[in-house]
């Protein structure tokens, strides 16, 4: 026979076991949840910062494109220091509002303002990068750093007129924000509207203008390769004429010389803002790719309030919010693997050198002066012409000696003339 205490005490311990079976699985989601979070969050910031870091100390980054990329990094750090926590611990509170309800409008303020300005800084960089490949000459003469930084605070400013009704309609009724005792957008009008104009409008312009600087790029190249090999058949790349070397033929191939450096360094310049431009195409990409998931969701609930299934909406914008936050962690890891300049620089800031340390003289002339690609022909003439140069040269100075023997010799006998004038 069991004792009544015993059989109680036994039924509380079946109890207190299912129970704790029951909220083991929660209690391990939510723990790999909160886990993959801080991952994100850390990552978010200390990248981020590193970004923020190498464009202020490092001369070789300081353009108009790395600006805005310092800026969209301080967009990311932010989203990091003041929205990812507070999205965490709502995770943790099983998606109920845990801070007090006045802070809700505040949140979602900052949340749509960061990911706003994070669209309309890659939009302005496509934009920026487009002007300045079709009209180099006045982007080139207005791109000083104040303009950079004048366009960073219009995308700014845009960004803050776009999020702004948040805090205004929030604070004055926080239903607008609160569901259920969650902290989200109410208004689906808001919801459309703000997802056309923070997302979708800048988009379409990003991809548009991107796609027309890459086709801008590589017509540029085909005609500067073009140009290149027209001139290799009338064997620009001699060094020296093939019969003499009289003043007036020098002078003849002085500008055809100048003009190929000048060709060679616009394929150089054509080759970098290509690589760039992958680089971008990249972070362009993956923006996109993590962000589209929920605002293509946050359309549908507007569009399909009674087929759609709430609770799996609700669920699908809670896991692709967080996609699209870890698009703000992957940019430092784009410039670290694709950039050499940002992997050196973020190499030393690890080990607290700020500073590069200065090369010598000649091993920088080899890293600046930038190589010519010839091909084999031209590479047996270079042979040839080395060789022919070197008695061209001396036959050049012994002409140029021998011209200013004649040229004395004619002067002298020039004043001998004018003395028997003079004496007659």
């Amino acid at each position: 026979m069991v004792h009544p205490k015993e059989k109680n005490n036994r039924g509380k311990f079946k109890w207190s076991r299912n129970l704790t079976t029951s909220l083991f699985p929660i209690l391990y989601e939510k723990n790999w949840s909160a886990l993959l979070t801080i991952l994100v969050i850390i990552t978010t910031i200390f990248g981020n910062i590193l970004v923020i870091l190498a464009v202020s100390l490092e001369k070789k980054l300081h353009n108009a494109t790395n600006y805005f990329l310092m800026s969209l990094a301080i967009t990311d750090m932010l989203l990091g220091f003041l929205v990812m926590p507070i999205s965490m611990l709502t995770i943790l509170y099983e998606y109920r509002w845990p801070l007090p309800r006045n802070l809700c409008a505040l949140w979602i303020y900052l949340d749509v303002l960061f990911s706003t300005a994070s669209i309309m800084h890659l939009c302005a960089i496509s934009l920026d990068r487009y002007i300045a490949i079709q009209n180099p000459i006045h982007h080139s003469r207005f791109n000083s750093r104040t303009k950079a930084l004048a366009k960073i605070a219009l995308v700014w400013m845009v960004s803050l007129g776009i999020s702004m009704p948040i805090p205004i309609f929030g604070f004055h009724d926080d239903s607008k924000v609160f569901k259920n005792g969650s902290c989200a957008l109410v208004d689906e009008k808001f919801v459309l509207i703000g997802s056309f104009v923070a997302f979708f409008i800048p988009l379409t312009i990003m991809v548009i203008t991107y796609f027309l600087t890459i086709k801008s790029l590589q017509k540029e190249a085909t005609l500067c390769m073009n140009d290149l090999d027209s001139k290799a058949k009338f064997g620009s790349f001699r060094f020296f004429p093939q019969s003499s070397l009289s003043l007036e033929k020098h002078f003849i191939h002085s500008p055809n010389k100048q003009s190929g450096t000048f060709r060679r360094r616009k394929m150089q310049s054509i080759s970098n803002e290509q690589k760039a431009s992958k680089v971008l195409g990249i972070v362009f990409f993956l923006f996109v790719v993590m962000w589209c998931p929920f605002f293509i969701t946050n359309v549908m609930v507007a569009f399909c309030k009674e087929v759609c299934d709430k609770d799996v909406i609700e669920d699908l914008l809670n896991i692709f919010v967080w996609i699209g936050y870890l698009s703000s962690a992957v940019n430092p890891l784009i410039y670290t693997l694709f950039s050499k300049t940002y992997r050196s620089a973020f190499v030393r800031y690890i080990q607290c050198h700020y500073k590069e340390k200065k090369k010598p003289l000649q091993l920088f002339l080899m890293e600046t002066i930038p190589t010519v690609v010839y091909n084999s022909q031209q590479l047996t003439q270079m042979k040839s012409f080395r060789k022919e140069s070197k008695l061209m040269a001396k036959d050049y100075s012994t002409r140029t000696s021998e011209l200013h023997d004649l040229q004395e010799t004619l002067k002298s006998k020039v004043s001998n003339m004018n003395e028997k004038v003079s004496y007659l």
